[in-house]
């Protein structure tokens, strides 16, 4: 809880003075960038989570790795917070980030998983759809799942549309488990 309160603070204190110096899109993309390299490097995480490793280390390899890539304002946050020794924090700080942008623009995402890859006129008749009810703009995540058999599972915030092969084999399971025909004695 502590740790998802401090990143939750600091991605806030980010997104205001990125929009201060009206360099969010350049901080969203960083912060995006940060949260994919921790993400697929296990070795980055546990270097960034050891009480071992000197702050000052911490801090040359966060350089390096990261300074060509990112904006001036994003290198001085990322040293700020491995100054006040908050570098184990990183990576949730980029997803609250990115979590606090999609908020601040308004930005819903709908995550729809299916047994197979969508096609790319699927894809964008499903963004049509979802944009027509919910009227804002809409990010996709696809999802693929071989257990739902076939159709679909859509998921947009708290709702949910499951038209999935696999439920309806469950419906019916369900109600030939329920035979009214039979007469129990």
């Amino acid at each position: 809880m502590k740790g998802t309160r401090v990143a939750s603070r600091y991605a806030k204190s980010l997104i205001r003075l990125s929009l201060e110096r009206g360099e969010l899109e350049k901080a969203h993309a960083d912060m995006q960038l940060v949260a994919n390299t921790c993400k697929q490097s296990r070795e980055l995480s546990v270097f960034l989570k050891s009480p071992i490793i000197k702050t000052d280390k911490k801090l040359s390899v966060l350089n390096e790795v990261f300074s060509k890539h990112v904006s001036k304002l994003t290198q001085e946050f990322i040293d700020i917070i491995t100054r006040k020794r908050r570098e184990i924090y990183l990576e949730g700080i980029a997803n609250d980030f990115i979590a606090q942008y999609r908020e601040h623009k308004k930005i819903l995402t709908a995550v729809i998983t299916t047994a197979v890859g969508l096609e790319d006129t699927l894809k964008k008749k499903v963004l049509e759809i979802v944009r027509g009810v919910e009227k804002s703009e809409v990010e996709l995540v696809e999802r693929i799942d071989k257990n739902i058999i076939g159709g679909f599972v859509l998921t947009i915030g708290d709702k949910q549309v499951d038209a999935s092969i696999a439920r309806k084999l469950k419906q019916l399971t369900m109600s030939f488990s329920e035979n009214p025909y039979i007469k129990e004695y």
